[in-house]
This record gives C-alpha cells, sequence and structure tokens, in this order.
C-alpha cells in the first residue's frame, strides 16, 4: 500500500489499474474526500462505471472522453449515496443511457437505532446525504452484477451508511468508503452505525482477497491486515471511551476532546460524532447508558454507574 503522500494523481485522467480497470480522480479534494472520489471504469468493451461521483461537468466530461472507440457504458453502479460518490450518476445515465443500480435510496439498510434516533431529530453530521438519489435497478446483498466479460458481487457492507455496498470482482474488491487506506472510515449517526460497520468488517475478513480499490486514496494491497487494523483501531477507541466514563460521566464532545488529542480542530466535530457511534454500539450492547433519551447531547455513564 502506497503511503497517502505518494498518491496524488491527475484529477480527469483514466489511469490503467489493472487489465480491465481504469480510474479517473474525481476533482473534489477536501479533509473528508483526501485527494477527491475514485471513479472506476470496469470492462473492455461494455463498461460499468462505479461510484461516478460528485455534481461535476468537468468530471462527466472526463469519464465521457475516458470511452474508447468501440465501447459504451452500459452500467452505473453506486456503493452508497452520498455527495461525493452518487450524484454525477443521473447525468451520466442520462448522457449514455446506462442504467444506475444501487442499493437503494438514502434511507435503505437503515438500522432500527439510528431509524430511531433520525424519527428524534439527529440529523447527519455534515457528510452531505445525496436525499434525491434513487436508483433505476435496485440490487440486493449476494446479487450478481454481469457485464460484458465482468461479473460484480454484491456485499452489503452496512456502516459508514445503510446503503454502502462492496463489489467483489474476483479476488479484487471495490470497497468504497467502508475500507480506504488513507484513513478510517467515518461512522457518523443516523446514517452511519458503529455496531453495523464492524459486523462488515468481520465479513469482509471472511474472505481471502488480493487488492481493495477504495473509494478515496490508493490501492490496498494488504487487505488482511488493513481490515485487521481498522477493528482493532475502533476496539481502540472503545476501550479509551470506556476507561474516560470509569473517570467520570461525559458527552460525546467532551469525550472526543478528551481521546483525538492530536486532531485538528476542523476535524474534532466529525471525531465527536465517531465517538458516539460508539457510545450507541456500547449502549447497545449493554456496556453504557445515557442519563436521559439517547441523543447526540447525551450524558453517558458506565452501565450500574
Amino acid at each position: 500500500m502506497q503511503a497517502p503522500d505518494d498518491f496524488n494523481p491527475q484529477p480527469g485522467l483514466a489511469e490503467e489499474m489493472e487489465p480491465g480497470l481504469r480510474r479517473i480522480l474525481a476533482p473534489n479534494p477536501s479533509p473528508m474526500t483526501y485527494r477527491g472520489t475514485n471513479t472506476y471504469m470496469l470492462g473492455t468493451d461494455g463498461l460499468a462505471v462505479i461510484d461516478p461521483g460528485p455534481a461535476s461537468d468537468a468530471h462527466l466530461d472526463a469519464i465521457l472522453a475516458a470511452v474508447q472507440p468501440g465501447q459504451k457504458i452500459t452500467h452505473i453502479i453506486v456503493t452508497h449515496s452520498h455527495l461525493d460518490h452518487s450524484p454525477l450518476a443521473r447525468g451520466l445515465s442520462q448522457a449514455t443511457g446506462a442504467a444506475v443500480y444501487a442499493f437503494g435510496g438514502p434511507q435503505a439498510g437503515r438500522s432500527d437505532v439510528m431509524s430511531r434516533l433520525a424519527a428524534h431529530g439527529l440529523a447527519g453530521g455534515g457528510e452531505g446525504i445525496d436525499k434525491e438519489f434513487t436508483p433505476d435497478v435496485t440490487v440486493d446483498d449476494g446479487e450478481v452484477i454481469s457485464g460484458d466479460g465482468w461479473e460484480l458481487e454484491v456485499i452489503h457492507t452496512p456502516g459508514h451508511l445503510g446503503n454502502h455496498i462492496a463489489l467483489a470482482w474476483g479476488d479484487a474488491c471495490f470497497t468504497a468508503d467502508h475500507v480506504m487506506g488513507w484513513a478510517s472510515s467515518l461512522v457518523s449517526p443516523p446514517d452511519g452505525d458503529l455496531t453495523d460497520f464492524m459486523a462488515s468488517c468481520r465479513r469482509l475478513q471472511q474472505r481471502s482477497w488480493r487488492v481493495f480499490h477504495a473509494g478515496h486514496g490508493a490501492p490496498i494491497d494488504n487487505p488482511k491486515e488493513r481490515l485487521d487494523w481498522l477493528i482493532t483501531h475502533r476496539e481502540s477507541r472503545e476501550a479509551a471511551i470506556l476507561k474516560a466514563l470509569g473517570q467520570a460521566p461525559a458527552t460525546a464532545r467532551s469525550l472526543a476532546e478528551q481521546i483525538y488529542t492530536d486532531t485538528p480542530a476542523a476535524l474534532l466535530k466529525a471525531a465527536e460524532r465517531n465517538v458516539f457511534a460508539h457510545l450507541v454500539d456500547l449502549t447497545g450492547r449493554g456496556r453504557t447508558a445515557p442519563q436521559s433519551p439517547l441523543s447526540a447531547s447525551s450524558v453517558f455513564e458506565l452501565s450500574g454507574g
């Protein structure tokens, strides 16, 4: 796996990753998207576009320009409906006639506890949901999407977002925002669910992978080690939260300030959402309890404390 500073491709340029697979970087760098969104083009004649990316005329032009003589875009597959992955799907569909495939709309796959939080007014933390997104074709876990010389197995991987899917292409997997090499995935309630995220990680662990092609950043050439790290990382955060609550009850905000001491101020809100995701998970497992009805501003304590 490349070090983050080594990954700096030119936006708009279609680069071959391996035979039959190209990547085009979208021009949307940010602290949350790294260099930008990776759009993948799979196939040799009939092409699948995986994650067309944000609403960007320049990126749409780059995708269309990458279609070579004799090629045609036949499938548009969206891994999840965040604003950096799905909005361009409709414009690309209109330009090519290809149908848009996804697990469902923005609330598809949302867990019961997150549905209850949303119903009581908890809003997303600014990650940017594509609220208007609707696929032409809804795909289910385990379904195979077939094209001209390629097949992709749908693996429902909720956690970062309820409708998030990974796509298995033989021993390679398009992991979108669930597994990335440059950073751990953001899990922000009510759209993200840490209980689901950990289960999805462990599900991916059950298979032997050669490479992960992520939604942002370089390919991950050590998938097993990266999954092990993600799980260990989350478990260490959980241990830090439980240790802090052993000293005194606290809110997600105060816990984030105690635990994420090296996090830039601009990312502290995201860290707070991550901590809250842990607290929801821990509460569901009976390890912690809110002192008032569960909300992002609740004061939490160890169960029985």
